[in-house]
């Protein structure tokens, strides 16, 4: 096509009067021929619509060819162009025609990159099932047959994943045909293409007659599952589950379990992996009987195999290998020939191999029932409990429900909330951080009732942790503990707590109450808010810590979008005026911030807002917070509790103070904050902000 478009193209244009229909072809050879690559996938992205530009038969008789004859670019345009093409049966003329797109494609499918060989693999067979059966004769087993018997491999490995969908259609001399190109690719020399051909052995017996699985496929199978290459071994045990699917029961037995039985025990771990990974399939596969007499000695190879990887991959399957054994006997095999591995691998070496135990092993309850689980599973599940790897921890605690369905909330209690409590108690405050984050989880597993009685202390005593994070964790967890529980929960029981921490004598405590009642309040919506948390924001704003009264500010500002207009007008306004009077700046900063929030907001409810009350920035002197400051006023704890959040970091950041203060009124848009999270920013606000001298 280049050679002929090309000048057909040229005199147009220099006549003047050429046709029009060209210019989209144009176009495209214009864009493919581009050194941009993003303009020549661009261009190949467009091929419908130049293919409907050009009309059918032109898109047969001059695009196509061109296509094909220009398959050398990028690897991302020669993908795209390998899905286009797929989608193109209906731009050609139909099925009669879908031949004509056989050719790009068996290019596309010669070439070294694997990802653009498997995508045109993907459009051929999508093409295939357009083909009638002659024309499927006439023109794709010729294709596949010439793919089979390609010079380099990467036609070859192409090849592999056609026979399925050509098979069938096919008359019985091609098929004999289409079966010994299989079978040469299945011993080819080069492991590349056998191991394609390993991938697709299981799929291309599935379209085979009984009599070629067992004469034809099954010998392949064994060839493949005994290879030099470990990557070919492992892709045949995953063909026998489709093979064992096929085959009656004797003839597995003779047939393909020795071949199994041998990559159970394969050199390679990967192979062994493999089998554990489709152990479940090949259970169901197999059926009752082979299972017991063969897979279950396997099985407990693999529970206690040497490579952690391999035992992991076992121990995600012991649940579903238990529920699929047969009803009658069942305990019993799990008691005897299951559990006592099981008991080895809670005290595993490696975390993966523990993690993936205690994802199922709960789920064992259901199917022992109550007297084996409280007997035998669960001092396994308190061991896994106490472990030091968290993702075991977590797994237990995700699953508590399916135990406290077998065995009652009381027994669980009895058994599990001590080892609970005492991690929720330890000295590192890492892990009491890990039970904290689980308790909304556990919360919902035990209900309401339990939670009350057993864990709701320990939820309250976390809040006065003299650890920071523990604190602010313990605070997010009693949001979510409302959202499980409800508001009429949390009134009656969570928020009364809250708020009798605001008397206590240490500030921190003091500044957990308006963390709590900052995150509680949406939760627990306006009647809460207003009647309950809004009186104790306000008398805490008479503090004697300005770090305490600078967040009744933030929490004022906080909560102000939940409370009504007149709680904002006659309550809210007048104290954080007074705290914008306030000796310290920190302190004025805040209550300057707040007082704008809580005008627009009066103001978007339509309520008379006096120019007077409009935030000013208090003081002239744009260094007032660069003041120095007592040296004994050293930094504590409180700095994580929020002081630096809102200082200000540099001469800059003063100045966009007095510019908040001047178009405060005009929106956020204008108001410029700092992210005093950032590290350098704190250790330049260090030595800028002061602090009581009480401690975490």
């Amino acid at each position: 096509m280049a050679g002929v478009a090309g000048p057909r193209m040229g005199q147009g244009a220099a006549g003047g009067d050429g046709d029009d229909s060209l210019y989209p072809i144009a176009v495209l050879i214009d864009e493919l021929r581009n050194e941009d690559v993003q303009l020549r996938l661009n261009s190949i992205k467009k091929l419908s619509t130049i293919a409907l530009a050009l009309g059918v038969e032109r898109t047969r008789t001059e695009l196509l060819p061109f296509l094909t004859d220009t398959i050398y670019d990028e690897d991302e345009v020669l993908l795209a162009l390998a899905e286009q093409l797929g989608n193109f049966t209906g731009l050609v003329g139909g099925p009669d025609f879908a031949h004509c797109l056989l050719p790009p494609l068996e290019s596309l499918a010669t070439v070294e990159e694997t990802v653009v060989r498997d995508k045109a693999v993907e459009s051929l067979r999508q093409i295939s099932q357009e083909h009638t059966a002659v024309a499927l004769e006439a023109h794709f087993v010729p294709l596949v047959k010439r793919l089979a018997s390609g010079d380099w491999f990467t036609s070859r490995t192409s090849a592999c994943g056609l026979f399925s969908v050509c098979y069938p259609r096919a008359s019985n001399a091609v098929k004999a045909e289409i079966r010994q190109h299989f079978r040469s690719l299945c011993s080819d020399d080069t492991p590349m293409v056998r191991r394609a051909a390993a991938s697709k052995l299981g799929e291309f017996a599935k379209v085979l007659e009984l009599d070629s699985v067992k004469s034809e496929i099954v010998p392949l199978f064994t060839n493949l599952a005994s290879d030099e290459q470990d990557s070919v071994r492992l892709l045949a045990v995953e063909a026998c589950v489709n093979i064992a699917q096929l085959l009656s029961e004797d003839d597995l037995e003779a047939l393909v379990m020795p071949t199994l039985g041998q990559a159970a025990e394969d050199k390679s771990w990967r192979v062994r992996y493999m089998v554990a990974d489709k152990f479940s399939e090949l259970q169901k596969a197999v059926g009752p009987k082979i299972t017991l007499n063969d897979l279950i000695p396997a099985f407990q190879n693999l529970l206690k195999d040497c490579e952690a990887e391999v035992r992991a991959a076992a121990a995600h399957k012991v649940k579903e290998l238990c529920e699929n054994l047969p009803m009658e006997g069942r305990e019993t095999i799990i008691m005897n020939q299951i559990l006592p591995y099981i008991k080895e691998l809670v005290s595993d070496t490696n975390q993966h191999v523990k993690s993936a135990l205690a994802s199922v092993i709960m789920g064992l309850s259901t199917i022992l029932g109550k007297g084996n689980t409280i007997e035998h599973l669960l001092p396994l599940f308190l061991a896994q409990l106490k472990d030091e790897c968290p993702e075991v921890r977590l797994n237990i605690i995700s699953n508590l429900d399916c135990v406290n369905e077998v065995i009652g909330i009381r027994q669980l209690s009895q058994s599990l909330l001590p080892a609970i409590v005492e991690l929720a108690e330890d000295a590192k405050w890492r892990v009491r951080l890990a039970i904290i984050e689980y308790m909304p989880l556990l919360a919902g597993q035990l209900g309401v009732e339990f939670f009350d009685e057993k864990l709701n202390s320990l939820c309250m005593a976390w809040l006065v942790d003299h650890v920071y994070a523990i604190r602010e964790a313990a605070t997010n967890g009693l949001v979510k503990l409302v959202q499980k529980f409800g508001k009429e929960w949390a009134q009656n029981t969570i928020v009364p707590k809250v708020l009798v921490m605001a008397n206590d004598p240490n500030y921190l405590h003091r500044m957990t109450t308006l963390f709590c009642i900052n995150a509680l309040s949406e939760a627990c919506g306006q009647e809460i808010t207003t009647k309950q948390m809004l009186p104790v924001v306000l008398k805490m704003a008479g503090d004697q810590v300005a770090n305490v009264r600078f967040n009744v500010a933030k929490s004022l500002q906080k909560i102000g979008p939940i409370l009504d207009t007149d709680a904002l007008q006659e309550e809210v306004k007048p104290v954080l005026q007074k705290l914008g009077q306030d000796e310290d700046v920190d302190v004025k900063y805040f209550a300057q911030e707040a007082i704008s929030v809580v005008a627009q907001r009066l103001r978007k409810l339509d309520f008379p807002v006096k120019d007077s009350e409009e935030p000013s920035t208090p003081g002239a002197d744009k260094n007032h917070f660069l003041r120095p400051r007592d040296p004994e006023r050293t930094l504590g704890s409180g700095e994580r509790d929020g002081r630096l959040s809102g200082s200000v970091a540099s001469e800059k950041t003063v100045e966009a103070v007095q510019f908040r203060g001047t178009h405060a009124a005009k929106g956020p848009a204008y108001q410029r904050h700092v992210n005093t999270r950032d590290t350098l920013a704190q250790l330049e606000i260090a030595e800028l902000v002061h602090f009581p001298q009480s401690r975490d």
